[in-house]
């Protein structure tokens, strides 16, 4: 790889290597020694092609739950198997993998700017700004990025929008899914909301079990399906559907915290 190839953004895949490479060494011992990470699903993302890929999650932290799924990618893509021991897996990282964020977010600070190059597509939210309700139009703009970005490569979004659990999803992804046809996996993740602070930048909590399970493809019809039918089809995926709040009371949700609280790993 030259010096000077760049992404179709216009990124430097040089810098960008090393900007992953470094974020990885930094972040790694969150995910495998203050709190152990467990996986599932590996072999599904070695079947994967290389491009076209819209990876859809449920929501708990700004940042710790997309610096996961990049260290689990990337490790599975290079052979471990549910694991990401032995941090080698990260030198030669898949550049073309990219994450969709709130704009507004990605231009706080120095390290938001570091984090965008990395892989981020920013996007202006519809619904709420610097802390207020809102009501604008998509931007074309937006949209056209994402489908660029699913044509290098791999993209991971979280279509709630929030990272509070529960929340409907945006049907924005139904329509990027109907526009691009993608291939649409699902991820479910667990525990970073009890391990880091809402951005996902500090370590709340040591010892705390973390989990990522990704599932098999969506079967979607693109053509024919609804994007109610998408959307409902996605939370029930990703385990954010109300109905699965109408199976489990409140004395099992307070019950199913307590033991999540005993599960922990001991650090080493």
């Amino acid at each position: 790889m030259g010096l000077f190839k760049k992404n179709p953004f216009g990124h430097n895949l040089f810098l960008k290597k090393w900007l992953i490479r470094i974020l990885a060494v930094v972040s790694h011992q969150r995910y495998k020694r203050f709190n152990k990470l467990e996986i599932e699903g590996s072999e599904v993302i070695r079947s994967l092609p290389d491009v076209n890929v819209l990876f859809v999650s449920n929501h708990q932290t700004y940042f710790a739950d997309v610096v996961a799924m990049f260290h689990v990618f990337n490790a599975s893509l290079s052979g471990r198997e549910d694991s990401i021991k032995n941090l080698g897996y990260i030198w030669q990282p898949k550049l073309n993998m990219y994450y969709i964020a709130a704009a507004e977010t990605m231009k706080k600070s120095l390290l938001t700017k570091v984090l965008a190059y990395a892989g981020s597509i920013s996007v202006e939210r519809t619904w709420r700004s610097e802390g207020k309700e809102v009501n604008r139009q998509v931007k074309m703009s937006d949209i056209s990025n994402i489908g660029k970005a699913l044509n290098d490569g791999w993209v991971i979004t979280f279509p709630q929008g929030t990272t509070t659990p529960w929340k409907p999803l945006r049907k924005g992804t139904a329509h990027i899914i109907k526009k691009y046809k993608p291939v649409v996996v699902p991820v479910v993740i667990d525990g970073f909301r009890r391990s880091f602070d809402k951005k996902g930048l500090r370590v709340k909590k040591k010892g705390i079990l973390q989990s990522m399970v990704i599932k098999e493809p969506l079967e979607i019809d693109y053509d024919n399906e609804s994007t109610e039918s998408i959307i409902e089809k996605l939370e029930y995926a990703i385990e954010q559907h109300p109905s699965f709040l109408k199976v489990i009371s409140k004395e099992e949700l307070l019950a199913y915290e307590e033991e999540n609280q005993q599960r922990r790993w001991k650090t080493s």
